[in-house]
């Protein structure tokens, strides 16, 4: 691991170029149990990205989200926190898994993004967690 933070917390993409990813840029300096991250869609028709402050509780709840994803439940994460949340439904309007970003509180945008992960894709963002959690929750005050 070293000294290299890691970035990408999740990272949902396909061979279409469609993809959304959560990236955490580094300790938010306004509060000392966040972190700055961000979350950004881009495919071949819309582009976009929203700021959020991630907390060891939202890291948790990901978590859990990851585990009943594994069940194959449909779930929403971040659905009560004032700023974005994201759904991810694991067959989707067109039959396919599909990515849903909303923000309500700010710009009122629904970004709706089919797209088709790879086979071991809940495992890897365990990994992606497991990395983030092990290099950023020490340095967070609670």
């Amino acid at each position: 691991m070293g000294d290299i933070a890691p970035r990408e917390l999740i990272s949902l993409a396909d061979e279409e170029g469609n993809s959304v990813t959560v990236n955490v840029l580094g300790r938010n300096p306004g509060w000392s149990a966040g972190l700055d991250a961000e979350i950004v869609v881009w495919t071949p028709f819309v582009s976009g990205r929203i700021d959020l402050v991630l907390s060891t509780s939202k890291l948790v709840s990901w978590a859990t989200a990851l585990n009943r994803l594994d069940a194959g439940e449909d779930v929403v994460w971040m659905e009560w926190d004032r700023g974005p949340s994201i759904s991810i439904q694991l067959t989707g309007e067109r039959d396919c898994p599909e990515v849903v970003v909303e923000d309500e509180s700010v710009s009122m945008v629904t970004v709706r993004v089919p797209l088709v992960p790879p086979d071991d894709w809940i495992a890897d963002h365990r990994q992606r967690l497991h990395r983030v959690m092990n290099h950023w929750v020490p340095t967070l005050s609670a």
